[in-house]
């Protein structure tokens, strides 16, 4: 065979092997981006794109709904009619929109050499697919992760929805039973029962999101339950079983058993690297404990030429994470040792989009105390905010943690529809060490949702007026009267 010689071989056309390819090759590197299935990855295909699709033409039926609340007296909307093949067929067609920017196409005009099929790492130089044997500096696993099939018993005998093989149904489930309650599970959970399934949400922990603080994660319950699912936390399902040929999910909750009928059943209890088909000890490299492929500070799996990035080594499982990670893979792996860089993880914001949204950035209280960090909470109700009370959203808060007696902020959580915009004011914050403060003396426009940003930290500012200026000040005004 004959052999190619690159700087660096990048394994995954995710978002994490996408943007490394992209990077090396804008700095005039010679890259190969290998890809067996679809470019994009799950991201595109099978992750966020899709399910956002389909959570938007949820949340058009739900307003539809409550079209008397907004004054639209006299229309009649439910879900009976609802042509689900029509809203998954724009789900596809949102995809097919999106494709083009990362495209086999667009990704060879900017200089990168892609190759479909399956990689073979060799050695921790050399890379096979098919036919063509790839020598290289770098080789990076961008190669992500896959949904976790639990072990339930019976479950083989029914067909399992996971993210990968949900955007195939043309049929709306009557009875759907949702495995999980982390944003994949809240997300559908919710997206389906305003499309008219009729869901239950089942969840092993205490409640909802365990992620979130215990107040963000409340007002998810209570709106997941008020648009009719029916949530059951502490629930550990413990079979599934054909009843007189109908389908039942049997859990154990507070030592009774609890039947679930269902016609589907989605599992969204978590994510797997996939890791299969690498020779660990050859190539020197290991796991962490829950199967994500180890890394140093630089990204390097082997501690030498072999980076990871994305999914596949975490430990944020984002796709701006990955893209995030991206960049210190592409620079680190082409520059090194004359230049490399510390990943850098402490200003990432993440988005569950339900509705409403809940944001956060930085630490929220459950991190700041498992951290031993301290804290001064400030917080604000969007239900107060002019804009949110005309939208007919006037639900949920901003909260900030700062450190006390100072307007350095350590993290926000936002928990409102739109929360996944208003957040980024709060990422800039951060990441350029702008306090409270200086947000409070930022104009923002009337009437919008990021005035709620404003808001807290008028909250704060008012907490720490100073007593002892304000009581000289009002003398000051006496005397002038």
């Amino acid at each position: 065979m004959a052999q190619e010689r690159y700087n660096m071989v990048v394994i995954g056309a995710g978002s994490a092997g996408l943007v490394t390819a992209l990077i090396a090759a804008a700095v005039k590197a010679k890259v190969a981006l290998i890809e067996r299935h679809k470019m994009g990855g799950d991201c595109l295909n099978t992750g966020c794109v899709p399910s956002k699709a389909l959570i938007k033409s949820s949340k058009v039926l739900a307003q539809l709904k409550r079209a008397e609340h907004y004054g639209l007296k006299g229309l009649k909307v439910d879900s009976a009619g609802l042509d689900f093949a029509a809203v998954m067929g724009r789900v596809q067609r949102v995809i097919d929109d999106i494709a083009p920017h990362d495209s086999i196409e667009r990704y060879q005009s900017l200089g990168v050499d892609c190759i479909s099929g399956e990689a073979q790492i060799i050695d921790k130089h050399t890379v096979r697919v098919g036919d063509r044997t790839l020598k290289t500096k770098t080789i990076v696993i961008a190669t992500g992760a896959g949904p976790i099939v639990p072990k339930i018993k019976g479950l083989d005998q029914v067909r399992s929805l996971t993210s990968e093989n949900l955007w195939q149904l043309q049929q709306r489930p009557k009875r759907l039973v949702v495995l999980g309650g982390g944003p994949i599970g809240c997300e559908m959970a919710q997206a389906f029962q305003s499309l008219g399934s009729e869901v239950t949400q089942i969840e092993l922990g205490k409640r909802l999101m365990p992620r979130e603080d215990d107040d963000a994660a409340a007002v998810v319950q209570q709106h997941l339950a008020a648009c009719g699912v029916v949530v059951q936390c502490g629930a550990t399902a413990v079979e599934v079983r054909i009843n007189g040929g109908q389908k039942e999910l049997v859990c154990l909750k507070d030592g009774r058993e609890l039947v679930v009928g269902f016609d589907e059943i989605l599992l969204a209890v978590g994510r797997r690297a996939r890791t299969q088909g690498l020779d660990l000890g050859k190539l020197g490299l290991s796991l962490n404990s829950n199967g994500t492929l180890k890394m140093d500070a630089y990204l390097r799996a082997n501690g030498d030429n072999i980076y990871a990035c994305g999914d596949v080594c975490g430990p944020y499982q984002l796709t701006h994470a990955a893209s995030h990670q991206a960049w210190y893979c592409a620079v680190n792996g082409l520059f090194s040792p004359f230049k490399k860089f510390k990943v850098d993880y402490r200003v990432l914001p993440w988005v569950t989009f339900t509705d409403p949204e809940v944001a956060t950035v930085g630490l929220n209280e459950t991190a700041a105390k498992e951290r031993g960090v301290a804290y001064e909470v400030t917080k604000y109700g969007t239900d107060d905010l002019d804009r949110a009370i005309a939208e007919g959203e006037a639900y949920g808060f901003v909260k900030v943690l700062t450190v006390p007696g100072k307007d350095k902020i350590l993290g926000v959580t936002i928990v409102s529809a739109h929360a996944g915009e208003m957040i980024a004011e709060y990422v800039t914050a951060m990441k350029f060490g702008l306090g409270l403060n200086k947000i409070l003396g930022t104009i923002h426009a009337y009437p919008t949702f990021v005035e709620a940003n404003k808001a807290v930290a008028g909250v704060w500012k008012r907490k720490h007026a100073p007593a002892g200026l304000l009581r000289w000040v009002e003398r000051f005004h006496g005397w002038r009267r």
